[in-house]
This record gives C-alpha cells, structure tokens and sequence, in this order.
C-alpha cells in the first residue's frame, strides 16, 4: 500500500530536486488565505490539499481567477466546508495563475519489471484521449531527454505557435533529467505525475503534482 504525498508535499520534494514549481503558499484559514493572496501576484487560485485529497477539479476543490485578499477568504471558507471525513487533514494552497497556452506532462513510476521510468507527453484536455507519450529507462542522459522530446507525434507544438515563443527545451529536459535522479535515489518512490507542467513564456513549470511513495 502506498502513501500519497499532498499536493504541496509533491511540489515541494519536486522543488528541492530542480523542477520549477509555482510559488504557492499553504495557509490553514481563510484569514491565512487573505494574506497569502495579497502577498501574490493576482489574481490566485485557491484549492483543498491534503494526502486524502484527490480529484480536485472534479470535486470542484479548486477556484480559479480569484482577483481580491477578500475573495480569496471566501473561497477558502467554501472550500474548507467542503471537505468530508474521508479527506482527513487538510489545508488550502493559494498560488498565482499561471498563463500558458501549451501544457505538458511529465513523471515517473517504478515499473515492476523494469524499474524506474521517465515519461513526458504532451498535455491539455485531451492528453488521456490522444496519449502522445514518450517513456524511457531511468537513468537518462541529456541526448536521452533531448531524443524523448523529438520522439512525440505533437513535437511541433514545442515550437513557436500562436505568437509564443519555443519551448525551451533545455528546461523541459532538466525536468527529465532531475525526475530520472528521483526515481534512481529514492528506492521508495512508486510514482510521479506533474499534471500538468505547463509552458510560460516557453518555460515550463510544475503547477500541479502528486507524488506516491512506498508506505
């Protein structure tokens, strides 16, 4: 049986590895939530975390364009309501929304067979429908990042679309590169998801993330 990280938790263990994270803050309260969401840049989002908490989107745990310290207490309120028995624990991420029009996604597992893993693929609405995914045996090496990249059908998307610059894909491969360290280091680690890791500016960051360790 594993042990499911929060949110916060993932992004954290993520962070201390290399990946670009977005700069969030976890707060208890909604006054907690004022403050943070005055602090960050606006307008915020503000979602339910926990161990427990899982499919948040679906659950409707998460608000979206949260513009006001005011309004960022109110959805804390709201959300805190929300939350059930089978939640356990919990606490409030408030974060800056990021824009970004491309979005990827990224992780790793330890396959039973195999070992550890690296994926990377490309993200969106519709990434479990189109599952343009590439995957290789952990360690890699930068030409295996680079050659994982060049190796999805939506490869095109990583250059400039709509006005946006290249994606860089140097980043993109050090966040290869530093989930491949993880998976090889930590013996305990089941898996990795970063969904999704979203293209700003052509540089990519990790706004949302769960990470399952061995219990």
């Amino acid at each position: 049986m594993g042990r499911t990280l929060a949110e916060h938790e993932s992004l954290a263990l993520l962070a201390a590895r290399g990946v670009p994270v977005v700069d969030e803050r976890v707060v208890d309260s909604p006054e907690g939530a004022r403050a943070a969401a005055a602090d960050l840049a606006r307008p915020v989002v503000v979602k339910l975390t926990g161990p427990a908490v899982t499919h948040k989107t679906e659950r409707g745990l998460v608000r979206l364009g949260v513009r006001t310290p005011d309004d960022a207490a109110r959805a804390a309120g709201e959300l805190l309501a929300a939350a059930g028995p089978d939640d356990g624990p919990v606490q409030l991420v408030v974060a800056p929304m990021v824009a970004g029009a491309r979005e990827l996604i990224a992780g790793a597992h330890r396959d039973a067979q195999f070992g550890p893993c690296v994926m990377v693929g490309i993200g969106g609405v519709l990434a479990e429908t189109v599952a343009d995914v590439a995957v290789r045996l952990a360690p890699l090496d930068p030409v295996d990042a680079e050659d994982m990249l060049d190796e999805l059908r939506g490869a095109a998307l990583l250059g400039p679309v709509r006005g946006e610059p290249p994606v860089d894909r140097t980043r993109v491969a050090a966040v290869l590169l530093a989930l491949s360290a993880l998976a090889v280091e930590r013996a305990d680690l089941v898996s990795v998801d970063i969904n999704p890791l979203l293209i700003a500016d052509g540089v990519p960051v990790a706004v949302d993330a769960l990470v399952e360790l061995q219990a």
